[in-house]
């Protein structure tokens, strides 16, 4: 059965960056960290994270990844935004791919929708991520860059 809307969505994709690729990774998130529970995922620039990050955290600087979770709950888990400048710059800072960049970002974010919160549950989002960034191939995640 061919899934009907992509999860990974681009405002403007740039050349070089294997869209397919982004695909298949967010539907193996999808499949295997969220229960089937479908996101959405918007790549987009700074101008955007930092109005999305106004608007909704009061917050006047772009970020990397923002999470907005589904109000429901239940089929859809909600939705991600991130900042393909901010992959851009973290992939050379940490010497990997912008593919791998956004990967981790979008595991760092989906986690986030499925309830997890690295600010307030001692460690469990944490823990959480490393595992799955082990399972799924990933280089160090989010919490580790900061706390490590």
């Amino acid at each position: 059965m061919p899934d009907s809307e992509p999860l990974v969505l681009f405002r403007r994709k740039p050349s070089g960056l294997d869209s397919r690729a982004l695909e298949r990774f967010a539907l193996q998130l999808r499949d295997r960290v969220t229960g089937g529970r479908e996101f959405h995922c918007l790549i987009t620039g700074d101008a955007e994270l930092q109005r999305l990050n106004q608007r909704f955290l009061a917050k006047h600087y772009p970020t990397d990844v923002l999470s907005f979770p589904a109000a429901d709950g239940e089929a859809q888990l909600g939705e991600l935004a991130i900042s393909l400048q901010r992959a851009v710059h973290q992939s050379r800072e940490f010497g990997h791919s912008v593919e791998e960049e956004i990967r981790i970002l979008m595991l760092h974010g989906v986690l986030h929708l499925a309830g997890m919160d690295h600010e307030r549950d001692g460690g469990a989002m944490a823990r959480a991520e490393a595992a799955w960034r082990r399972k799924l191939g990933l280089r160090a995640g989010l919490i580790e860059r900061v706390s490590g």
